[in-house]
């Protein structure tokens, strides 16, 4: 089955960009455009994408806004948020609403269409600015708010951990349970149990937990030892 892409962008210039670009992707079938996240939401429920690629800032509803309400959908597509901006807030505000990717708008076509797949495969993607981004904030966080991240951390088996890291490198359960050696339900088990221990809703938000917890240096490099020396 070929992967179906909602595009949302307020600019009709970028959409025809982007479906020109997924056009030629085998495998991708963009189903649908949205000028806003309202449209977005409408076109949603009637199309049923695996994933949409969503701009952040529009008109009535931004991206930010429509993205909780699209994976509280029936049949909730995966997001990837596509953007010209890569501010710190944004990026925190897109992935905690449950974004399964943040990458900016200067991207090849091969890095869009790698994306979809990614996400669309239950993954998660991050431009290198954004992920640079993100471990400065761990490196400039106070020595109090980083030992509260690290005691939660601390909570986790080390199963736990180990997935914690790899979704922060943006692996899928089924990379997780091939790296691990592990079978996919146990993957989805450890991956789980982790969330409730953290206290979070989504893989996106401990994948920002792992990037600023320093477990996740460079997209597939995990730092084994969190503690500063």
């Amino acid at each position: 089955m070929p992967i179906r892409v909602l595009i949302v962008d307020d600019q009709s210039l970028i959409r025809s960009g982007l479906r020109s670009v997924l056009a030629d992707s085998e495998g991708i079938v963009v189903v649908g455009e949205a000028a806003d996240g309202a449209e977005a939401i409408s076109s949603a429920r009637g199309h049923q994408p695996d994933v949409v690629i969503m701009d952040l800032h529009m008109p009535h509803i931004s991206g930010v806004e429509a993205t909780p309400q699209l994976l509280r959908l029936e049949n909730p597509p995966r997001v990837l948020v596509l953007t010209t901006f890569n501010t710190d807030d944004l990026v925190i505000q897109a992935l905690n609403a449950g974004a399964s990717g943040f990458l900016l708008k200067d991207l090849s076509g091969a890095e869009l269409t790698a994306a979809v797949r990614t996400v669309a495969a239950g993954g998660t993607v991050m431009s290198p600015e954004i992920m640079t981004k993100l471990v400065s904030r761990a490196q400039s966080r106070t020595p109090a708010g980083f030992d509260g991240m690290l005691e939660k951390i601390a909570t986790l088996t080390d199963s736990e951990r180990e997935v914690l890291a790899l979704i922060g490198s943006g692996h899928t359960n089924q990379q997780i349970a091939e790296t691990l050696h592990l079978s996919l339900a146990s993957v989805k088990t450890y991956a789980s149990r982790m969330l409730g221990r953290l206290g979070l809703n989504n893989r996106t938000q401990a994948a920002v937990l792992a990037y600023e917890a320093g477990m996740v240096t460079s997209r597939g490099s995990r730092v084994e030892d969190h503690r500063p020396a």
